[in-house]
């Protein structure tokens, strides 16, 4: 076993992952110091992909069907800390390697599974392609506001980005690591479960949440302020994003521009545009003509010195051969045995005290065999852990929470299920967007941190806080005085989590960026264009959500370090490095189909329309003999299969290619997904009640632990409504009517929480 350092260095993982979920969970905890065995199949074939998802990890082929290969298996797993699988439900117990069989010998152990369909749920025999998974959870749409002219809306696109596989492996990571915090107590292990199907539900995020009574509101188009995607001088495209409460960052930019005459035209009046929509439209005319008259890379310039989320649109390799990403470890190049010095996508998160140590090139198949057999023919020792009481993994731990938008919110959701105490705080007097979803289970303040008084407020918090969250842009956090060394010097265990769009440690750390910035950057917005403009990818923010995850993840490793080791650190993730990683597995690849028109890679993985509606086909090669016994498929051509999938309904040839052992789904929409029968019953749509609106529908808890399930959060209340108990709790709350007077805090006349409209 290698010991490289990072904050899981001595916990082994065996990784019987495929394709991309297992794979890359374990690369995730790999990154970090976890010693990772990777187990082959025999004559696997490899792509390019797996010098990434096996890169710092040991390799070992097995037969599992052979006994002696599996008793080498079993063996790795009894010496196990961690094991991580992505089969169907079904197929490890079939093998002698299910958790039932395998707690009996190693009750510490931590079992992950990432199938595609849970075990408990009617689909779990169905293969869970990744396309599979976005007809089951309307991930096939394009965004509103990018939709091409004359685009039939009931057409699906399909995304090359598995991101359904990625946040199951986001997911993966972080509950791996919630699991021995927890088992450093108790000494137990558990079963931790993320199907593909439920972790889309992360991705999801607010999209699925409104009032009952209300219902699904229609999906709308980012406009605010001139927010859009517009083409320059020199033939390429920005994005420019100046969304907000007030129009600053657009006012930023026209002063910058030289375009500050605007302004008395209405332009820059948020009100007055609301009231005459006329306006909107003329802005964006103006801003068209504007951007075409210079540049791509100098706009981009101007926005950075106008302090304005605006980037220029790259391709993915663009981005990884750019000096940012090598400056800020965003980007690695290791020495790849088969492609050479190869440029791959550095760990997910930054730590300050346990570094990660992404720096070992894949082995080749079996390339560690000898090594690890002779390892196993050692005698193994006790790992002498506890047994102590149980417990959420952070029952008892406080987090303060400083962060707007999703990204930031969405990591403390994570943390409050999981048992954290989290203080959310917002800024007074301004609506709070996405608060149902992204805040729920936390307590909430409305506090002014930047005034004297609210500061006071705040370093009482900060000092019986274990975690503190924030996504200030750039050095805003020092000039208030809540920088890390600030805060380490009052708490020096600290574990201060920061979130922001373009990592740390490079030229562009400082600017400012939200979720269309980190598509822009790192070539999601090209990859969902296709051969035409550069759109905004999916109908779904996934480099938010994910950098939430992500987010959580890091503040999940540094608790562990200070669980085991007793020390703090700062951890960091961002928008770019969850959008790398959201095409982690492309990046290395062959292009697949991609754009708007793509309806998948292959004729037998891929969307088609039936009588009533579209579905998705999934078959392997080795599977087209079951699909020509299908009644109508007996000759595979694909025009004359397309013409037969004319002839009946979606669910029915779902029905009957689910029969011949093929995946196949049709295509749902969010408003169905989030009222799916299937969906309720495995509480991944939930009704909970809202103190301001009544009955609400939000998304539930994407992952499982069999032993040691998180918390649904209770619906959150109205921004600010626990703001005396919290004051109570710090003991100010005898001073709470003066700080409410000098606007430190807000306590009555509360503002929304849930969108009026």
């Amino acid at each position: 076993m290698n010991d490289r350092g990072g904050a899981l260095a001595g916990v082994r993982v065996v990784d019987f992952g495929h394709y991309v979920a297992g794979p890359l969970a374990a690369l995730m905890l790999a990154d970090q110091g976890a010693d990772v065995v990777h187990v082959d199949r025999p004559g696997a074939v490899l792509d390019s992909a797996d010098a990434f998802l096996n890169r710092n990890k040991r390799r070992i082929t097995l037969d599992l069907k052979a006994s002696s290969d599996l008793d080498t298996a079993r063996e790795l797993v009894r010496r196990a800390d961690v094991l991580i699988e992505n089969f169907r439900p079904g197929v490890m117990d079939r093998l002698g390697l299910g958790w039932a069989e395998l707690r009996e010998v190693n009750p510490r152990l931590l079992y992950c599974s990432l199938p595609g369909f849970a075990a408990a749920d009617p689909r779990a025999g169905v293969p869970g392609w990744e396309g599979v998974i976005a007809a089951a959870t309307g991930n096939c749409r394009i965004r509103v506001g990018y939709v091409p002219k004359g685009w039939d809306p009931t057409r699906p696109t399909y995304s090359a980005i598995p991101v359904a596989s990625n946040f199951a492996a986001f997911c993966g990571a972080f509950a791996v690591v919630a699991g021995l915090t927890s088992r450093h107590r108790t000494g137990r292990g558990d079963r931790i479960e993320v199907p593909l199907y439920h972790a889309m539900f992360e991705a999801v995020g607010g999209s699925g949440a409104y009032p009952t009574a209300r219902g699904l509101g229609p999906e709308r188009a980012i406009r605010s302020n001139g927010s859009g995607t517009y083409r320059c001088a020199d033939g390429r495209y920005v994005q420019f994003n100046p969304i907000g409460a007030t129009t600053r960052f657009l006012s930023w930019f026209l002063d910058a521009a030289g375009a500050t005459e605007w302004a008395g035209e209405g332009l820059t009046d948020r009100p007055r545009m609301d009231r005459e929509p006329h306006l909107r439209d003329l802005l964006e005319e103006r801003l068209t003509g504007l951007f075409l008259t210079r540049p791509a890379l100098e706009w981009e310039e101007l926005g950075d010195v106008a302090g304005v989320p605006l980037t220029m649109v790259r391709t993915t390799g663009e981005w990884l051969d750019s000096a940012h990403a090598r400056v800020s470890g965003e980007v690695v190049v290791l020495d790849d045995p088969a492609l050479g010095p190869t440029a791959m996508p550095g760990s997910p998160v930054w730590l300050s005290g346990t570094p990660a140590v992404p720096d070992r090139p894949r082995s080749l198949p079996d390339g560690d065999r000898a090594e690890i057999l002779e390892e196993l023919a050692a005698p193994s020792g006790s790992a002498g852990l506890p047994a102590g009481e149980g417990g959420l993994p952070y029952q008892g731990r406080k987090v303060v929470d400083l962060t707007q938008i999703l990204a930031g919110p969405s990591a403390g959701r994570i943390l409050a299920e999981f048992g954290a105490d989290v203080v959310k705080i917002n800024v007074p007097q301004r609506w709070v967007g996405a608060h149902g979803f992204v805040n729920r289970g936390k307590r909430t303040v409305l506090l002014d941190v930047k005034s004297s008084q609210g500061q006071q407020v705040l370093w009482r918090l900060i000092d019986e806080a274990d975690v503190l969250t924030h996504n200030f842009p750039g050095r805003t956090a020092d000039s208030y005085g809540l920088g890390y060394q600030h805060v380490r010097a009052r708490r020096p265990d600290i574990v201060y989590v920061s979130v922001n769009c373009f990592g740390r440690g490079g030229p562009w750390s400082d600017r400012r960026g939200y979720e269309t910035q980190g598509q822009a950057a790192t070539g999601v917005m090209v990859r969902a264009g296709g051969e035409g403009p550069p759109v905004v990818f999916g109908p779904y923010n996934v480099l938010d959500y994910g950098t939430g995850t992500m987010a959580a993840f890091a503040a999940a490793l540094g608790l562990y370090h200070r669980e085991t080791m007793g020390q703090g650190q700062h951890v960091h993730a961002s928008l770019t490095q969850t959008g790398l990683y959201q095409q982690a597995w492309q990046v290395l690849r062959p292009a697949e189909s991609q754009g708007p028109a793509a309806l998948g890679p292959s004729p037998w993985q891929r969307f088609y329309q039936a009588a009533d509606g579209w579905f998705f086909l999934g078959a392997m090669e080795e599977q087209l003999p079951a699909l020509r016994q299908v009644v109508g498929l007996e000759e595979l051509d694909p025009e004359r299969i397309a013409a037969a999938f004319r002839t009946s309904g979606a669910a029915e040839w779902t029905r009957r290619l689910v029969a011949a052992g093929v995946g196949a789904h049709p295509v749902s929409s969010l408003g169905e997904l989030m009222t799916d029968p299937r969906a309720r019953t495995l509480g991944l749509s939930v009704n909970q009640v809202s103190e301001e609106v009544g009955e609400v529908v939000m998304p539930g808890l994407a992952i499982s632990v069999e032993g040691n399930p998180p918390r649904l959060g209770a619906a959150v209340r109205r921004p600010g409504a626990d703001g005396r108990a919290v004051l109570d709790e710090i003991g100010l709350g005898e001073e709470a009517d003066t700080l409410a007077r000098g606007w430190a805090v807000q306590l009555d006349a509360l503002p929304p929480g849930w969108n009026p409209f």
